[in-house]
């Protein structure tokens, strides 16, 4: 399974995007939002969260 380079998140094969380069780098995405921010540089977006931290009681 390929895993998304902008979120992090593994796909099934038939989903997402698959952009190769001219210096022959291949990059997957998982959805067109992912490829919309790449596209835009963000970096910081609220809806990719690398983990999530527990509240400690």
């Amino acid at each position: 399974m390929p895993k998304c380079v902008y979120c992090k998140k593994e796909y099934d094969v038939p989903r997402g995007l698959t952009l190769v380069k001219n210096d022959g780098t291949i990059n997957y995405l998982c959805s067109s939002k992912c490829r919309k921010n790449m596209k835009m540089k963000r970096r910081k977006v609220r809806w990719i969260s690398k983990k999530k931290k527990s509240k400690k009681e």
